[in-house]
């Protein structure tokens, strides 16, 4: 509501990394994290949640799943100009429609000729009668165009790419025109075999694992395991841990005779003790971070145009 987000970044009480700008390819984790972030809500202020904007299709499917399991008060539902993408979410549609991951309760006979009131839920002989009692407010948008996907896509990706970049200007000097370039500040040195380390969205085989790591976007994570590792490293997991993360960060360099990671972050350093795992999603550190860096001569690390534009 103050304006963009990237503007007014705070640190949250509860974070979890998922790693992806959508949730599609694993919806099951999406809504493991949802309740592990909101198990942390003690119900002592009250709480607004931002749902995501795919709603139709398996999003609409998923978004039941959230209300079912979070059970708002209130669901405030703006209408698209595409309407008929999305019924209206009563408490009525919610208990009866199946989720993603969910099922709807069944409706009962009289329900099914259509007598269209709360009476006439009827329920077997002990089943759960626990029915969602949440207010619909319905929003219908004055202005035009309102909903269309195309253009909200193009606008998150830059929204994205500013919250990157203010919180990569936690980085800098306080002092008003003192902008200096990443290579410049002194990175954090960490052994491979103090953290774990974990690829979220794709597999990548243990050989190319560095090649992936460096001069990418990382969560600074807390697994409630301690690392432990015999050899010298890196300590690799072999699933997706649903831990807290405590901000993130750039591995800017990996030495591999040293056995260090590089990394650069503004997470202070009495958290960052508490840092035991680095995960890599798909979040990709700005092209203007690479090419705008000043004192580089010569060919950019990671950049390439070189490349065949027909694959």
């Amino acid at each position: 509501l103050p304006g963009p987000p990237f503007t007014h970044q705070q640190m949250p009480s509860k974070m979890v990394y998922y790693g992806q700008t959508s949730c599609e390819q694993d919806t099951e984790r999406y809504l493991d994290v949802v309740k592990y972030v909101f198990s942390y809500y003690k119900k002592e202020v009250p709480l607004v949640i931002n749902t995501m904007g795919w709603v139709k299709g398996e999003g609409l499917l998923l978004l039941i799943d959230i209300i079912r399991l979070l059970s708002p008060s209130h669901i405030v539902q703006m209408d698209m100009c595409d309407w008929k993408a999305m019924p209206p979410l009563t408490p009525e549609h919610v208990h009866f429609s199946a989720g993603l991951h969910t099922k709807g309760k069944q409706q009962s006979k009289c329900k099914q000729l259509g007598v269209d009131s709360m009476e006439s839920w009827k329920y077997p002989e002990g089943e759960d009668v626990s029915a969602p009692q949440h207010k619909l407010l319905y929003v219908h948008p004055e202005f035009p165009r309102a909903g269309m996907a195309g253009e909200a896509r193009v606008h998150s990706g830059i929204l994205r790419d500013m919250s990157i970049l203010g919180y990569l200007g936690h980085l800098q000097s306080l002092d008003i025109g003192a902008v200096l370039p990443l290579h410049s500040l002194v990175p954090y040195q960490v052994p491979f075999n103090a953290v774990a380390l974990r690829v979220i969205h794709t597999d990548v085989a243990p050989s190319n694992i560095m090649y992936a790591v460096n001069a990418s976007w990382v969560g600074l994570c807390c697994i409630p395991v301690e690392v432990r590792c015999q050899t010298e490293g890196p300590v690799l997991l072999t699933q997706t841990p649903l831990c807290d993360c405590l901000g993130f960060g750039i591995v800017r360099g990996v030495d591999m005779e040293k056995k260090l990671y590089y990394i650069l972050t503004p997470v202070p350093p009495v958290n960052l003790r508490l840092v035991n795992c680095l995960l890599l999603g798909s979040i990709a550190i700005p092209n203007c971070v690479f090419l705008g860096q000043q004192g580089i001569e010569g060919e950019i690390p990671y950049v390439t145009s070189d490349y065949n534009y027909s694959i």
